[in-house]
């Protein structure tokens, strides 16, 4: 089975959205699903009660924390990582290569390899979009092979599924 990274941060929908419009339909689709979030994304779905449903949806541990040294790493690699949704901030600080948290250390780890398929969906409000670095943030990401599609409230995110390679191939 192959394994899809599915990150998320906090930020709209995250909280409503990720199990019944990613994580679910992935899994369906053949996906393992390891799944790690920002801080603040696994305390919105632990207060809404989402997390919890992820959790029993995933075989593998929900993470938000690093590990320890000498502890297992809790997720076999990923050839596929899906961000979504992604915050301005996380996204702005991927482009930086800033790793403040372990969302965002295993995404940019995965951004430097180029055998890894990367998709960024980041959905943020129009003045976040209008900020002046928010283009170069999204080149940057492009330029080093991410898939950059950005999320609009109305959209189904089931529909970032289809962008993906298809589970246990390299093929969309």
């Amino acid at each position: 089975m192959a394994v899809l990274g599915l990150v998320a941060a906090a930020c709209f929908g995250v909280d409503r959205r990720l199990h019944d419009e990613i994580a679910l339909p992935a899994v369906e689709r053949g996906w393992q699903v390891a799944i790690t979030l920002t801080p603040t994304a696994e305390r919105w779905l632990k207060a809404s009660g989402e997390y919890d449903r992820l959790a029993e949806l995933a075989d593998l541990p929900v993470r938000s924390e690093s590990r320890l040294p000498g502890e297992p790493r809790p997720h076999p690699d990923p050839g596929t990582f899906l961000f979504v949704p992604a915050s301005a901030s996380s996204t702005a600080k991927l482009a930086l290569g800033i790793a403040d948290n372990q969302a965002l250390t295993v995404l940019c780890e995965a951004l430097g390899d180029p055998k890894v398929h990367v998709s960024v969906c980041p959905r943020l409000s129009e003045a976040q979009a209008g900020h002046p670095a928010w283009p170069g943030h999204l080149a940057t990401l492009r330029a080093a092979g991410a898939l950059v599609t950005p999320v609009s409230p109305d959209q189904p995110w089931t529909t970032l599924l289809d962008a993906l390679p298809v589970a246990g191939t390299h093929r969309p």
